[in-house]
């Protein structure tokens, strides 16, 4: 069972409630292809990237925005690496991305821009992102 984690976080900042929220089965997913889903209003891309055994690995889950062209695409960017960082370059202007960070880590030669990242969990065959509600 997830549990809902609550915290307060000081007066002026109001409640933070953060929990784990099921976006989807493991088995949604494919290997090294990005996938979008919508949590409220907010569009994220979630990549499962190839285990050492060739099974599915580590699932990442990155905003759907692309910070250059303000297009919801990066969930079709091209699933990469850099030395041994995980990374999906952009299909609109090609900028490459840490999936890890979300850190920009080539612009294209424009101003750095980053992509929020979540934490992303798996219980059993569920794929799970902890979100957070301000109040």
């Amino acid at each position: 069972m997830v549990e809902t984690v609550r915290a307060a976080v000081g007066a002026e900042a109001g409640a933070r409630t953060s929990r784990w929220v099921r976006v989807c089965a493991l088995d949604d997913l494919e290997i090294e292809r990005g996938r979008a889903a919508l949590l409220r209003d907010t569009q994220i891309a979630l990549f499962v990237l190839r285990g050492h055994d060739g099974a599915p690995g580590r699932v990442h889950a990155v905003s759907n925005l692309d910070p250059y062209s303000g297009a919801h695409v990066i969930s079709r960017g091209i699933v990469g690496s850099r030395d041994d960082v995980p990374t999906v370059a952009s299909p609109m202007y090609k900028q490459v991305f840490d999936l890890r960070t979300g850190v920009c880590l080539d612009t294209q030669g424009a101003e750095p821009r980053s992509l929020r990242v979540w934490p992303v969990a798996i219980d059993g065959d569920h794929v799970l992102v902890r979100w957070e509600d301000h109040r």
